[in-house]
């Protein structure tokens, strides 16, 4: 079946994502049948000698899981301000859940806890989630528990895609938590003709109203996609910097107001910030809030498409809870609930099969369900190797004065 077109398939999201959160407020949800060296840039890996040792675990006398995410990344009902699915958690486990927004990008909060990481230490959270570039920093850091996957059943309904990725073959590490793509929106009234490519954001009547994502991949990916890089495969330090070079300007000529992690949606909100490098489900969600009022694109010249990953830091004493928190997300019918709210991509096979029960217009979303000729219109930012990413990543954080 060919996808819908996008701007029409953007209103029904809407809809159905207005829909779907008055039925997950008034039924309960579950119930129905959906950087530099402070902030730890570059490494070669630590050896086995002077990775930390894993806590003992105590999650058998200690019922609890604390977890930290982004900002709007887990089905939310603003009636009673609590997490349905989290809920149901809770009740079916017995283990109590405490959930924190702290994550605006993968550097700052990397940069708050790494320390502490290194060293072994309980910081305070049991599950993060980082982009894959950040979990493969920590996979290869020694950072993190090994899962057992015995004891995780559901996560046998991980996308065949996602078993085998280069930076935790088989996933010892890292269970996928959502999937995304890097996009252009902007705010419909004020800027009609819409946006079709990077360069589009730097016409003159948009001006000091510009925000890009302090996330290097994303907002690097678009502008080397235009200049006809392929981000996923092998570029130049030249290519890379010709890049460079048009973030610098855009910013020295004040065309950018401001580079932001996940607090961008707040200046498209006020009306601040008209056109955005921004992330998928976040202008979908936004839109469902706020009477749908952007628009939203992959870039002609390709968009971005990563993925963010649940972790057990090393010094967690609570692995066998993660585990459990981890097992009930993987859950297809869980799982379809979280979609429905973040609208990013689901990893979880049978999650598509779910949400048809509760929203046909949501199961046939490109942007949760991608078919094989969606995603060709994006591409991965390779992985790069220790030295490579932390040259790229002190050259960027140079030009964005971080």
């Amino acid at each position: 079946m060919p996808n819908p077109p996008l701007d029409d398939m953007t209103a029904r999201l809407v809809r159905s994502q207005l829909s779907r959160r008055s039925m997950l407020a008034g039924a309960g949800g579950v119930g129905l049948a959906a950087a530099l060296a402070a902030c730890g840039t570059g490494d070669s890996g630590s050896s086995a000698e002077s990775r930390p040792s894993p806590a003992q675990d105590k999650s058998a006398t200690s019922k609890e899981v604390r977890w930290a995410n982004w900002t709007l990344y887990l089905d939310y009902d603003p009636k009673t301000k609590t997490y349905p699915t989290l809920e149901a958690f809770q009740k079916k486990t017995g283990i109590k859940a405490t959930y924190s927004e702290d994550i605006e990008d993968n550097d700052s909060y990397n940069g708050k806890i790494q320390t502490q990481v290194a060293a072994g230490k309980d910081f305070g959270k049991d599950v993060i989630v980082f982009t894959d570039w950040m979990a493969a920093r920590y996979v290869r850091q020694g950072w993190l528990h090994e899962l057992d996957r015995s004891a995780m059943p559901n996560t046998q309904n991980l996308r065949p895609q996602l078993e085998h990725v280069d930076f935790d073959d088989g996933r010892h590490y890292s269970m996928t938590w959502q999937s995304g793509f890097g996009v252009v929106a902007w705010n419909k009234e004020k800027v009609p003709n819409g946006i079709k490519n990077v360069s589009d954001l730097w016409a003159s009547d948009l001006h000091g109203r510009v925000e890009v994502l302090s996330e290097m991949r994303d907002t690097m990916g678009l502008i080397l996609l235009e200049q006809g890089v392929d981000i996923s495969k092998e570029f130049t330090d030249d290519q890379f910097s010709n890049g460079l070079d048009v973030l610098q300007k855009q910013i020295d000529n004040g065309q950018i107001r401001q580079v932001k992690g996940n607090s961008y949606k707040d200046d498209l909100i006020s009306g601040d910030a008209l056109a955005v490098i921004g992330w998928s489900g976040d202008i979908f969600q936004i839109n469902a809030e706020n009477g749908n009022r952007w628009g939203v694109a992959i870039p002609e010249a390709g968009g971005t498409y990563w993925s963010d990953n649940l972790l057990v830091p090393v010094g967690s004493p609570h692995l066998s809870n993660a585990e459990k928190l981890i097992d009930f997300y993987y859950d297809p019918k869980i799982a379809a609930q979280v979609a429905a709210y973040v609208n990013y991509v689901s990893p979880v096979v049978g999650a598509k099969e779910e949400m048809e029960k509760i929203d046909k217009d949501l199961a046939e979303s490109p942007w949760i369900f991608p078919s094989d000729e969606f995603l060709k219109g994006v591409k991965p930012f390779r992985t790069l190797d220790p030295d490579k990413d932390q040259l790229y990543s002190e050259q960027f954080q140079q030009v964005i004065g971080f």
